[in-house]
């Protein structure tokens, strides 16, 4: 796991959409593109009934975010996106947003996302989103944050315990367990697409 994780060079590499002519207008626009797309993935919903926790498009946006925009401007659009939800814009899954969504017990995957979306966006810029076996994992580094944030907020939220045995109420198992596969889908997808559209820039220019 260490060597696959290891960050491809020491000095920062250009990510996708620094191919772009670098303006502030293009940065607000990509940043402000990014929190909408997070906001109709998250429209992507299927509720679990025994956990306040659906499964949503969101976490497969916070991966391109980052993945494309590095770790400043990735960090920011999920920033918005959450702030924008926050305001009572409905962007948090099934049309839902307002402060008291934004602080219920869905809120440390929030936080994950902001964090994630910039720890996969350092990554990018250190190159390990141009091939496929260095991409995955720097996806799985960023699902893993948002893991951590959200059960930790959900275990103090419901008042269940982190961890537990098999078949016994825990933020694991309500928070983490039902979205493993689901989530390893979206980060070997990302994975895909994010060296996929170097290899297009790369002939298209």
């Amino acid at each position: 796991m260490a060597s696959t994780a290891a960050l491809h060079t020491t000095t920062r590499q250009p990510t996708l959409v620094d191919l772009m002519p670098r303006r502030r207008v293009v940065d607000v626009a990509l940043v402000a593109g990014f929190a909408l797309l997070t906001a109709v993935a998250a429209q992507i919903s299927i509720p679990l009934g025994f956990t306040p926790v659906p499964i949503t498009g969101q976490t497969f946006a916070v991966l391109l975010a980052g993945g494309t925009l590095g770790a400043a401007r990735g960090a920011s659009s999920q920033l918005l996106y959450v702030a924008l939800g926050a305001l009572g814009l409905p962007f948090y899954a099934d049309g839902q947003g307002g402060w008291d969504v934004a602080t219920g017990s869905t809120a440390g995957y929030f936080v994950g996302f902001v964090i994630a979306a910039g720890v996969i966006g350092f990554m990018s810029e250190h190159g390990q989103d141009r091939h496929l076996f260095t991409a995955v994992p720097a996806f799985l580094a960023g699902t893993a944050v948002i893991y951590v944030c959200g059960s930790v907020w959900l275990a103090a939220s419901i008042d269940v315990p982190l961890t537990a045995a098999v078949g016994e109420p825990s933020a694991i198992a309500y928070g983490v367990a039902p979205f493993l596969v689901g989530d390893l889908a979206k980060a070997v997808l990302a994975g895909v697409l994010l060296p996929a559209a170097w290899r297009a820039s790369t002939t298209l220019r």
